[in-house]
């Protein structure tokens, strides 16, 4: 099986934009030839941040997440902002939610593909350490819960489905997998 694009783009048009996300309908031909539509939303590159303490305590943030209609515990996150590197926007967003700085970061997931089938976003893991408190300053339309618990539970929480976003599940792996390389080094 070949790796090269089997689509053809006929013709592309933004339908809605706003500061977070554009959608776009591209007019294709699909893969077997026949004529159809495929919707893309594109966004700003994401931050995650995986906060570690010296008792190998993980720090979530809990809050509603509309679109799934449901409460999540996820790593700390959030989206660049224009011109805004991963890192700034890493540290940016773990002192407005988490009401932290840190000293010592380490870049775990490099371009990761959040959702590949229907955005482009892309996102990157970062691991924080060698904590220290900050004035705590959540976005306006956020409704924040912080808590702490055991890395080991984080990662329990991921093999039984307690911790669902796609973001937090590869921060926490990708995290687990540091750690123990970092073990047996």
């Amino acid at each position: 099986m070949s790796e090269k694009n089997p689509w053809t783009t006929l013709s592309s048009r933004e339908v809605y934009s706003n500061p977070w996300l554009t959608l776009r309908e591209d007019q294709v031909l699909r893969p077997n030839g026949s004529p159809g539509i495929y919707s893309v939303v594109s966004t700003r590159v994401a931050a995650g941040i995986v906060v570690l303490t010296p008792e190998r305590d993980i720090v979530l943030v809990g809050q509603y997440r509309y679109p799934t209609e449901q409460y999540s515990w996820e790593i700390i996150a959030g989206g660049t902002d224009e011109g805004e590197e991963p890192l700034a926007a890493a540290k940016r967003e773990l002192a407005e939610e988490a009401g932290l700085i840190a000293h010592k970061w380490h870049h775990v997931g490099v371009d990761l593909q959040m959702s590949n089938c229907i955005t482009a976003e892309m996102g990157q893991i970062y691991i924080a350490e060698q904590l220290e408190d900050t004035e705590l300053a959540p976005d306006e339309t956020e409704e924040l819960q912080l808590k702490r618990i055991p890395f080991n539970e984080a990662i329990t929480q991921v093999e039984s489905g307690e911790i669902t976003d796609s973001f937090s599940v590869m921060g926490i792996l990708l995290t687990k997998q540091w750690l123990e390389k970092q073990s047996n080094a």
